[in-house]
């Protein structure tokens, strides 16, 4: 599966009410309260948070961090998210009500934008990504770790290329791979000047056109960050938009303390849990610690005291289930997740069911 993103995509990103939420806007109007300020009710009556009107670009969010900012900067009224690979715009579901608690956490901090790249590099620095040359080279590549990137050009030394070599010195922890074999270009079915980043979590990838718009190192960046899902992927507003968009539908978070630790052990047996459900469930760690995952936390009726815990949810009908633990162990994960996959199956065949006694 595929999803073009361009600029105009990752700058969409708004709020859709529904009638219940627009209800509870126009009570906080009559009560005098500015809309921009009005706490919104989401599904099952779900706190969206405070959208920030004093948030703008110009307190401390530069370029890279537009996406973040645009979503807190535009009114909930101007339209709404649209799930790449599935037709339709979600409504205020509760996948994306955890996304805009991000989005809305209640400080300039929140507007994590190009943060986790930063970090990662020097001034100056550039690797050098690997030149795939024929079909078994990139297939090789592609499927030799979990997110992989591949640029794929015309000419070596081009503009476009040159960007992209500054992208993967930013991203050293990231594989690199460059092509500009014609037959490679065709087996994936792309145009020349084309970012493809490729992710086996859910056997995904994410194209980005170099033609359409002036993409540069930093955007290229940015939009790699927003889509470097992994077996374990650690929510936070840059990463949130690549699960949002992600066509696995359930989601498994782990809710637990970071700094705790025991974290290490922890995330070793969550890692390993969720090699057993590749491609059916995408896991997420949720940091307890931080202030802007308190009301993920408050909005599965956990407290911190019950932690860690596993929140687990069906984004199309946001069925959900959560489990406190005194310890997470591989089996225990392994089971609460069968259960649910169980759950999901029965709600699956009963129309199936209902139809087939009916006819008969």
């Amino acid at each position: 599966m595929s999803s073009t993103v361009g600029e105009d995509a990752l700058a969409a990103v708004s709020v859709r009410l529904s009638k219940a939420d627009a209800r509870t806007a126009g009570r906080g109007a009559r009560e005098g309260v500015s809309p921009s300020q009005v706490v919104i009710s989401g599904a099952e009556g779900f706190a969206l948070g405070q959208l920030l009107p004093s948030h703008r670009t110009g307190s401390g969010c530069g370029p890279s961090q537009q996406l973040t900012c645009l979503l807190l900067r535009r009114g909930p009224e101007q339209g709404g998210v649209t799930r790449k690979g599935q037709g339709g715009t979600m409504g205020t579901s509760v996948f994306l009500c955890l996304c805009i608690i991000l989005f809305t956490g209640g400080s300039p901090a929140a507007c994590a934008g190009n943060s986790g790249s930063a970090s990662h590099s020097t001034a100056g620095t550039v690797e050098k990504p690997i030149l795939l040359n024929n079909i078994t080279d990139a297939e090789a590549f592609v499927s030799g770790a979990e997110v992989v990137v591949v640029g794929f050009f015309q000419e070596p030394e081009s503009p476009e290329a040159s960007q992209f070599r500054l992208a993967a010195g930013r991203i050293p922890e990231v594989p690199f791979g460059l092509s500009i074999s014609p037959v490679v270009l065709s087996h994936y079915g792309v145009a020349a000047n084309t970012v493809t980043l490729f992710r086996t979590v859910d056997n995904d990838r994410r194209d980005l056109d170099m033609n359409s718009k002036d993409v540069d190192a930093e955007k290229m960046t940015r939009f790699i960050r927003m889509n470097e899902l992994r077996l374990v992927t650690e929510y936070n507003p840059v990463t949130a938009i690549g699960v949002m968009q992600s066509s696995l539908q359930l989601h498994l978070l782990l809710i637990t303390d970071k700094m705790s630790p025991k974290h290490p052990e922890r995330m070793r047996r969550y890692r390993a849990a969720a090699e057993l459900f590749k491609g059916k469930i995408l896991f997420i760690l949720v940091d307890s610690n931080l202030k802007s995952n308190e009301r993920t936390v408050s909005f599965f009726n956990l407290k911190k005291s019950q932690l860690p815990a596993l929140a687990i949810f069906h984004t199309p009908d946001e069925e959900q289930d959560v489990l406190t633990l005194a310890e997470v162990s591989i089996k225990r994960v392994q089971d609460f997740c069968n259960r649910f996959l169980q759950r999901m199956q029965k709600k699956e065949d009963e129309p199936e069911e209902k139809a087939l006694n009916e006819e008969l």
